[in-house]
């Protein structure tokens, strides 16, 4: 039978002949504690097997230095490079994440959200899902004043901080390249109006055909889970319109639907942007891939994720002086690629 025997802080001590307030010290670094005797401790429970009790001591100090990471999916660009941002802060600060997905479904997103509650982290970043229609899955959250930050997709709410872009602002300039351009049916494919971020970004389409005093034609809107399958349907609905009542451009909300969108349409023979320009949003490295690369929205994941944890782990340290809603804005740069150039 395997010794099933949990190793304590008096195994230790008795293995090392000192008390077991001197072994306590020294797992916890203290130097008050001789540095090569802590050396020693530190060997001797790795040896013997010591894992130290964090939840108890958690329990003591009401505090687990753990931080609750929600996102949509892990398997993107941005999402990875929101997470790198996060890790790098959480760790110089003494935090660990405990990073879960809702793979876009709702009913995940509460299971993730009463697990992270139940595990005690000291606080929360949401990216919420796409049909995501209210967060009353957070209220122990906010009722147990535990803080809670948004990113990229986000809800409004009085006790809690949204780090986004200016997301209206960016689809404006976008949309306006390609008007500048001289494209005039300019197709959007748009994600769920749920989150404010793909509709902040249909309001800045719709604003700059405003501008330019085209009228907006509710046929050319495709909104969808921004998906590869998503890109691939749009461009078969493409395909199967009039030659006439084509678009001439396509503005996507994120980069992948767009370059899926390209890559069915090139092979039914679009030429682009001979026949349609596009442009994405994110530049996600598959919009430098493609031929030709895509005209996209840069901003970084990486300084959103830092900024959430920072803004987190100000709150729980009393550095934040409100609780009333904050939006933190950071930069985003249009770039301008050959897909959305007339030759």
């Amino acid at each position: 039978m395997p010794d099933k025997k949990e190793i304590t802080i008096y195994d230790i001590a008795r293995e090392l002949n000192i008390s077991a307030a001197t072994v306590s010290r020294g797992l916890q670094d203290n130097p008050v504690i001789n540095k090569n005797t802590r050396r020693k401790i530190i060997e001797t429970a790795h040896e013997l097997g010591y894992r130290s009790n964090t939840f108890a001591s958690s329990l003591r100090s009401k505090k687990t230095n753990t931080l609750g990471v929600i996102v949509p999916r892990v398997n993107s660009y941005f999402v990875a490079s929101v997470l790198a941002g996060m890790e790098d802060v959480a760790n110089k600060e003494g935090y660990n994440l405990i990073i879960s997905q809702s793979l876009e479904n709702a009913a995940k997103e509460v299971a993730n959200a009463h697990t992270m509650f139940n595990n005690r982290v000291d606080g929360l970043l949401v990216s919420l899902a796409y049909d995501t229609e209210n967060i009353d899955h957070l209220k122990p959250f906010f009722k147990k004043h535990i803080p809670v930050v948004f990113f990229d997709r986000t809800y409004p709410h009085n006790e809690s901080t949204s780090i986004i872009i200016d997301n209206f602002k960016a689809a404006y300039d976008i949309t306006k390249h390609l008007l500048d351009e001289g494209y005039r049916r300019i197709m959007h494919l748009a994600g769920y109006m749920l989150r404010t971020v793909y509709a902040e970004r249909l309001r800045g389409y719709k604003e700059a055909l405003k501008y330019y005093q085209i009228a907006f034609d509710e046929k050319l809107v495709y909104v969808s889970k921004l998906s590869e399958e998503s890109g691939t349907a749009a461009a078969e609905q493409i395909l199967g319109m009039k030659v006439k009542e084509r678009p001439d451009a396509v503005f996507s909300a994120n980069d992948t639907a767009a370059v899926f969108c390209m890559i069915r349409l090139k092979a039914a023979g679009i030429k682009i942007p001979g026949d349609i320009a596009f442009a994405g949003f994110n530049n996600d490295p598959i919009s430098k891939v493609v031929e030709p690369n895509l005209t996209t929205v840069n901003y970084s994941g990486y300084n959103i994720g830092e900024a959430a944890v920072r803004v987190l782990i100000n709150h729980l340290n009393g550095v934040s002086s409100t609780q009333h809603t904050n939006t933190v804005v950071l930069r985003s740069d249009l770039i301008i690629r050959e897909s959305s150039l007339k030759k």
